[in-house]
């Protein structure tokens, strides 16, 4: 029997369910010799995951820091308990037996590093202003909504959560549009969310073409920033073009080479500040 005749249909992660292409598009992918049939997202998928993401962020925010903490702790020990699922579909799409488990070891690492920093964001980005009148004045971060994300296409686990873990963490839900290469990996990960007490809608994840699915996230209304890895710098200036109908906030990077997503500088506050927004406020001293 021909090992490519076996098929598997991976699903949108929209809300917190797992759900079909409302087109019923899918795109196949050779995965380990098997072929897997990918949905493909559409504008309307993506317009359904913006307002999943709005209708979650409230709740989200408005939890405690600490609470949020456990929550991507909790979604760390959901990775370790399905480490092998993980690494056999990072062995599928190509990588070596011991790739699979040095990125599956610091996808897990940086959920636990991120978990970590949910309630020092405030102690460390706070500051109390000093200001030439009679007030107190403080500055304090808050997040800045709805966050898309066009995710880096390989490797496909590490770079996946490190680029919407920090934005979870600071308070923000998010749209991700998953690399293409790899998107049984993005679906395994949707399946740690589903069962990792993240509310339904925070952690959003779309799969299929960028040239589809980017041009509606960057110019919809509802989305307040926008994060994009793209090699393609003249998509980049476009997507960037259409994020100015709503002033959203973007940040822009090339798609650095592999190793980069397991140094330093791959993790850390600077991957955090970017999605909040800092308010000041005055009060006064009294005399």
């Amino acid at each position: 029997m021909n090992r490519l005749a076996v098929r598997k249909t991976l699903k949108l992660f929209i809300g917190g369910a797992f759900v079909r292409s409302e087109s019923g598009r899918t795109v196949a992918c050779e995965l380990g010799g098997h072929v897997m049939q990918a949905a493909r997202a559409t504008r309307k998928d993506a317009r359904d995951a913006v307002r999943a993401a709005r209708a979650a962020w409230p709740g989200w925010c408005g939890r405690s820091a600490y609470n949020r903490g456990q929550i991507i702790y909790r979604l760390a020990e959901m990775m370790e308990s399905r480490r092998a699922q993980l690494a056999d579909g990072l062995r599928a799409s190509g990588s070596s037996r011991v790739a699979a488990q040095r990125e599956v070891d610091a996808a897990i690492d940086r959920a636990v590093f991120y978990a970590g920093w949910c309630d020092k964001i405030e102690q460390v980005l706070s500051t109390k202003n000093p200001v030439a009148s009679p007030h107190f004045n403080v500055s304090s971060p808050e997040p800045t909504g709805v966050v898309a994300i066009i995710a880096p296409r390989l490797p496909a686990l590490v770079p996946l959560v490190s680029t919407f873990l920090p934005v979870i963490a600071a308070g923000n839900s998010v749209v991700v549009l998953a690399g293409d290469a790899d998107p049984q990996t993005a679906v395994n990960v949707a399946e740690c969310v589903a069962t990792a007490d993240v509310p339904a809608g925070v952690v959003n994840l779309l799969t299929g073409c960028r040239a589809e699915v980017a041009p509606t996230l960057a110019g919809h209304m509802d989305v307040n920033a926008l994060d994009l890895w793209l090699g393609d710098e003249a998509v980049a200036c476009a997507l960037h073009d259409a994020a100015c109908t709503n002033l959203k906030r973007v940040r822009r990077h090339k798609e650095p080479d592999a190793s980069f997503w397991f140094g330093p500088d791959a993790a850390g506050l600077a991957w955090i500040e970017p999605f909040v927004e800092i308010k000041t406020v005055w009060h006064p001293a009294g005399v």
